[in-house]
């Protein structure tokens, strides 16, 4: 599947996006700050899910320093404004994994910021409860 296949048409939006754009086979990426890069999930869950990534290697969220951890979570806020012109989704799940019992699989600390559409499951409730699927409903 090549990036314009996974993205849909909003991948051409990202290319107005006033700072520098690399683009190789399996995902497109925008360098965001000193302590972060934002980049299209090769895999998405739904249209424009996103990975906010530390440029320097970390294991996870909590190896982050304090600098860090302010400029992605700003970066978050600036991929949710752009998703949102974008797609315009109906809601976000935002959400980093943090061990493998967490569902971590991949050792470099990275932030989902997944768009979410109404019908894009029978009942959302719950949110992110979810990942606990008994636990999801209360």
């Amino acid at each position: 599947m090549t990036s314009d296949q996974s993205h849909g048409s909003g991948i051409n939006n990202w290319n107005h996006i006033k700072s520098s754009i690399s683009i190789d086979r399996t995902k497109i990426t925008r360098r965001c700050g000193e302590s972060g890069k934002v980049s299209y999930r090769s895999y998405p869950v739904s249209k424009g899910h996103t990975l906010v990534i530390p440029k320097r290697h970390v294991s996870d969220y909590f190896d982050c320093t304090e600098s860090e951890v302010a400029e992605l979570w700003a970066l978050v806020d600036k991929t949710k404004n752009r998703l949102q012109d974008i797609y315009a989704p109906d809601g976000f799940n935002i959400g980093v994994n943090v061990g493998e019992a967490a569902g971590q699989t991949v050792p470099h600390m990275h932030i989902h910021v997944i768009p979410r559409y109404v019908g894009d499951m029978d009942d959302p409730r719950g949110g992110v409860r979810g990942v606990i699927p008994n636990k999801q409903k209360y």
